[in-house]
């Protein structure tokens, strides 16, 4: 599609300085009441890369484009990037320090301006290179973290991802030098992408922030994915908020929510109804951006049309939940349940002073948390992490603990007995299965009710897409 088609309203230009900022882009959308939509979108060929942004900036009201990186620039391949470019072979994702910066700055050239901002998701425990190759190309925003990049992707030493999203956290916050506003999203909310319970989830994202904020950076956003409940979303959305406002009082920051990361649904209907579920719980929450998920991600890598239908449906969506909720028959995002009433904001909140107890020095008490199993990833088989949980759906469809292992939330998490291994497909595919039923008919036997605890045992870490 070619800008003079586009019909996308504009909404005012955010800039810091002489650049245009990622964040006050987003506020401003979030102010005149539109949710922020954006694609994990990542191709190796220049041109493919190119069309796909300039799609994605005319498909919505609110949207931001991604270039979504490579796997084997993720992990500091870059002879095979290299190797695989020259054989013509496509790659998952975008080889930005593979490929010359000149090609680069001609697939942003006429793109990414202050009305269109472009945030480069990867995906690494070592970032480093990533972060210079993006910023010699004047971009200023991306994401991670020193936990949620590092346990679910590989054996990296989580003291070596630490260190090394420590030197790049001080790079980032010092090109504010240069008139930009570095900006650095969590994806401490997204570990492993799905049957985590959300108290540790809304943790391990307001931890990642503050980590951010303490190697400098001043405008961060915070991470959670949608789960199985959508009343317990909520809450954990606003015990995000909570602990954002409590933590990061002079820093500018929003809540991004993540369309479910598990098994997706099958069938077309089930993806659009899950999309479509997710862009109102962002509204309900009070989350400023989507990040979306396509029709044909239990298939395949999806194609840009397939982004740039799913960032339509989750903008239409998404309005239609801010008129609902205009016209007073949903729930405001304002109206956050009580502290007293919000157990996903208690559990986090223990977790999070927790681990402040441990060290003045935020790495060393993330190495401290994880060695002792105050922290504990369940189903993540991490060298460094303890292994000690485990997690359930419960009646209601809520992740809920059934092994705490040593996390010190004794007092305001509910747990359950010991679980076998009966039931994992069931518990795995439990968000799958309910957004296919109406659509596909069965393949296999029907498992134990929701109702039940389901067993978890065994999962390995998962990759959930960025």
């Amino acid at each position: 599609m070619t800008r003079a088609a586009t019909t996308r309203p504009r909404g005012p230009v955010a800039v810091h300085g002489s650049r245009a900022s990622f964040a006050r882009y987003v506020a401003d959308a979030q102010a005149r009441g539109a949710l922020v939509v954006q694609p994990r979108m990542g191709f190796s060929d220049p041109a493919l890369m190119r069309a796909g942004l300039r799609a994605t900036r005319d498909a919505a009201e609110a949207v931001v484009g991604t270039l979504t990186i490579d796997s084997y620039t993720r992990v500091g391949d870059e002879l095979s990037a290299v190797r695989a470019l020259n054989e013509d072979h496509s790659l998952n994702g975008y080889p930005i320090s593979s490929l010359s910066p000149h090609t680069s700055r001609w697939v942003l050239d006429g793109v990414r301006d202050p009305s269109f901002p472009v945030q480069v998701r990867h995906g690494s425990a070592r970032p480093q290179r990533i972060v210079a190759a993006l910023a010699a190309l004047g971009l200023d925003a991306t994401e991670g973290g020193p936990v949620s990049y590092c346990l679910p992707y590989g054996r990296t030493p989580l003291a070596d991802s630490v260190r090394n999203w420590q030197q790049a956290c001080e790079f980032l916050a010092s090109l504010r030098a240069t008139g930009a506003e570095p900006h650095l999203e969590t994806f401490g909310g997204c570990m492993l992408g799905q049957l985590c319970p959300p108290g540790l989830l809304v943790a391990l994202s307001a931890l990642e922030a503050l980590f951010f904020h303490r190697a400098g950076l001043r405008s961060i956003s915070l991470s959670y994915a949608q789960q199985t409940n959508s009343e317990q979303d909520v809450h954990a959305i606003h015990a995000l908020r909570r602990l954002a406002a409590e933590l990061l009082p002079d820093t500018e920051w929003h809540i991004v929510l993540y369309t479910y990361m598990g098994l997706y649904p099958r069938s077309r209907e089930g993806a659009l109804e899950l999309l479509e579920r997710s862009a109102e719980l962002a509204v309900e929450g009070g989350a400023a951006r989507l990040i979306v998920k396509t029709v044909a991600e239990a298939h395949r890598i999806p194609t840009v049309a397939e982004n740039v239908e799913a960032l339509r449906v989750a903008s239409a969506a998404a309005r239609d939940a801010h008129r609902t909720a205009a016209d007073g028959t949903h729930r405001s995002p304002a109206e956050a349940p009580p502290v007293s009433d919000n157990p996903v904001y208690a559990e986090a909140r223990a977790l999070v002073d927790a681990v402040l107890g441990l060290d003045a020095d935020l790495g060393r008490a993330l190495l401290t948390a994880f060695a002792r199993g105050y922290l504990d990833v369940p189903y993540c088989l991490h060298p460094d992490n303890a292994g000690r949980t485990r997690s359930y759906i419960d009646d209601a469809g809520r992740l809920t603990w059934s092994e705490i292992g040593s996390m010190p939330i004794g007092p305001v998490a509910r747990s359950s007995g010991r679980l076998t291994a009966r039931g994992l497909f069931d518990a795995l595919s439990f968000v799958q299965s309910r957004h296919d039923n109406h659509f596909l008919a069965p393949t296999a036997p029907t498992a134990a009710p929701p109702g039940r605890p389901r067993p978890l045992a065994g999962l390995s870490g998962g990759t959930p897409r960025r």
